[in-house]
């Protein structure tokens, strides 16, 4: 019998559904819409069958992002999407067997590569009016653990952490000699940011994406910033060629045109106005926090509204915990998405 790593073999998964196009997706927090039509067609111009035989060269898009979030490109490392990026810090900087502190629910993926890699998570829970508790996680952080990570904004419930809860959480890392990973995959949501604290501490990592407000979660572009020690351990882990001719092109056209940028910010804004308005008015219980997402508390059982939704073409995401099981998340959009979804709410919900 061939070998299987045990990890492996006993790691439970759970995929994300497909046949999802054609429906208004609210279900996995990305951009319903995503970029302009034209915008997409200029770019697409410019792949030639000589651009797509060439192996990526990614040094470009790094000197145009670098400039664009103000760090140097020796901060940087591009991966496969934030998935990937989680996946080399844990190989680099998690003994086999050390644990991981990370608050719960929150993405999925850090428990799963917890799992696979044979790392013990140490899930902090929520507390029940949707908060979380700063000493909590701290009191977990003990000489066993070698990676805290933290969400800034967190998924899917969206509170935010302030300087002084990270900085007394940096402090602990410090002491027990673990990394702390700042996952800023909806900071432009929120507009709160550690990415200052990498040049203070050398221990501490952000993760950002394309995949949420720059709206290409089809790209597969993420990245991690931090200091040039930490990158360089990174860059070692990944493969050769880690991010597609693709993306890093998208990327840098999206950089190119900050006209983009500035209607995406507005586009979201004026969207998550309308839809906390609407709630308002329909007196519906929720919870906007931060982030593009938002926990709305229905009158009838959140899956059969699920199932409703579905039925008229709208996918939402719902939950089996205890904490979450009452409530439906959506991720938010344009005015004009917003619109449809609470048409079809107000239809569904009763």
């Amino acid at each position: 019998m061939y070998y299987v790593n045990q990890n492996i073999k006993d790691v439970v998964r759970i995929f994300p559904p497909q046949n999802r196009y054609g429906y208004l997706r609210l279900d996995m927090n990305e951009n319903p819409e995503g970029l302009p039509q034209q915008f997409v067609d200029e770019v697409l111009e410019e792949f030639t069958p000589e651009y797509l035989a060439t192996y990526p060269e990614p040094d470009v898009f790094i000197q145009k992002y670098a400039a664009f979030v103000k760090v140097k490109p020796e901060n940087i490392c591009i991966t496969n999407g934030s998935d990937a990026a989680i996946r080399y810090a844990f190989e680099v900087f998690a003994e086999k067997g050390s644990s991981v502190v990370t608050v719960t629910p929150s993405f999925e993926m850090y428990g799963v590569n917890c799992n696979m890699l044979g790392l013990v998570h140490k899930p902090v829970p929520y507390s029940s009016d949707f908060t979380i508790s700063i000493d909590r996680i701290i009191e977990a952080i003990d000489d066993t653990t070698d990676i805290i990570v933290l969400l800034n904004p967190n998924n899917p419930i969206g509170p935010n952490f302030t300087l002084e809860e990270v900085t007394r959480v940096i402090s602990k890392a410090n002491q027990v000699g673990a990394v702390v990973i700042f996952d800023e995959a909806y900071h432009y949501f929120c507009k709160s940011s550690f990415l200052d604290l990498i040049e203070k501490y050398d221990n501490v990592l952000i993760f950002r994406t394309f995949s949420k407000l720059f709206s290409l979660a089809g790209c597969r572009l993420g990245m991690v910033i931090s200091n040039t020690t930490i990158i360089e351990y990174l860059r070692k882990a990944r493969p050769s060629f880690e991010v597609n001719a693709l993306a890093l092109k998208f990327g840098e056209k999206i950089i190119d045109h900050p006209e983009i940028f500035d209607a995406l910010i507005k586009t979201a804004e004026l969207g998550r106005s309308y839809l906390l308005n609407s709630l308002e008015k329909n007196h519906y219980e929720y919870y906007p926090q931060s982030g593009n997402f938002i926990f709305i508390k229905p009158h009838i059982d959140s899956n059969m509204l699920a199932c409703r939704l579905m039925n008229n073409k709208i996918l939402v995401k719902t939950y089996g915990n205890d904490l979450l099981k009452d409530y439906i998340r959506i991720n938010t959009g344009s005015v004009k998405v917003m619109e449809q979804f609470m048409n079809a709410l107000l239809e569904a919900d009763r």
